[in-house]
């Protein structure tokens, strides 16, 4: 057998405090020898431009050393190759983009390579996975995609609605992702994707991100991480089974700021729902057990080829597809 350790990490959600005085320090909680990829959240629905021009601005101002912005495909692997981590920027509803599909060349000149259409509940792109009503993908969310796929950001399907993601599918000319989200065949949770969902998003040549919340794994008790660490595992294969090696990956949407989080669900109520507090607070599964799901998948008889891909390999693959085609 390999050697723990020896593939590089994408991870393709975490979340940072969201203020514009927020350190970076924590993503070194992701430092690995074969060096990591980490997607930072810098807005959803409360924020506006301004607001996700500030948050990254000031992550931008803290890279340098062993934590490196990305520009360029070649930058992740020369920075991981180097052990160091490579660092790049997502939004995970359209409302920072004020309306104006040019913000999305903007905040893809700040760092922003995946943005998700709608946060939960319907906005001017689409609808959420909260909704009671779905009507899918607006005219302004089919165009939203377009300038996507010209500019080269990723179209991710996360926190949208059954339809709104099915939609993203048949919109993209490139591969979409879910870039963290659970199988609901697993757990039913109004967060999580059908089968019809993640089969789509592989038609595009895309992946999904497996995430390590409690709520979302139906493991959510505060000491329960080992059981959490393994039920992260199980919706990994359970992906596996269904659409196969080389379209599932890893988002684990860590919250570094966790007390923050769970006090906005209470205090921003309108963009959540009892399907977020049912449980007690929110648990996660932290990076440095998210380090160690190469040596959990091995044990489950994962070969080498498909535990590299998971790993990375295959977030990895989307972007040299979907990066290269912007200016």
């Amino acid at each position: 057998m390999s050697a723990p350790g020896q593939y590089p990490l994408w991870e393709q959600h975490c979340c940072l405090p969201l203020t514009p005085s927020a350190t970076i320090d924590e993503l070194r909680r992701y430092r690995r020898p074969a060096g990591s990829y980490v997607s930072v959240n810098i807005g959803y629905s409360p924020q506006d431009r301004a607001a996700s021009t500030a948050i990254a601005e000031n992550f931008r101002a803290q890279a340098g050393g062993d934590i490196e912005l990305v520009t360029r495909l070649d930058d992740v692997d020369a920075i991981r190759g180097a052990g160091g981590i490579a660092l790049a920027f997502d939004l995970e509803d359209s409302a920072p983009l004020d309306g104006d599909l040019a913000n999305v060349a903007h905040f893809h000149r700040l760092g922003t390579r995946s943005l998700l259409p709608t946060y939960n509940h319907a906005n001017a792109a689409g609808c959420g996975c909260l909704d009671a009503h779905d009507t899918g993908l607006t005219g302004y969310g089919r165009d939203l995609v377009r300038e996507m796929n010209r500019v080269g950001m990723t179209v991710d399907g996360s926190h949208c609605s059954i339809r709104t993601g099915l939609d993203l599918a048949a919109v993209t000319e490139r591969p979409m992702i879910y870039s963290h989200s659970n199988l609901r065949r697993l757990w039913d949770h109004p967060r999580n994707i059908t089968d019809d969902q993640a089969r789509s998003c592989a038609e595009t040549g895309g992946v999904i991100g497996i995430n390590g919340v409690g709520i979302f794994l139906g493991v959510n008790g505060p000491d329960d991480h080992a059981r959490r660490l393994s039920a992260m595992a199980d919706h990994i294969e359970e992906a596996v089974d269904l659409v196969g090696p080389a379209h599932v990956g890893i988002g684990s949407d860590y919250s570094f700021d966790a007390a923050d989080f769970v006090a906005e669900i209470t205090n921003n109520a309108g963009s959540f729902s009892d399907a977020y507090t049912a449980w007690g607070p929110l648990q996660w599964v932290p990076p440095e057990n998210v380090l160690t799901l190469d040596r959990v998948l091995r044990n489950r008889g994962f070969d080498e080829p498909s535990i590299e891909a998971v790993y990375g390999g295959n977030f990895a693959r989307v972007a040299a597809a979907v990066w290269a085609t912007g200016g």
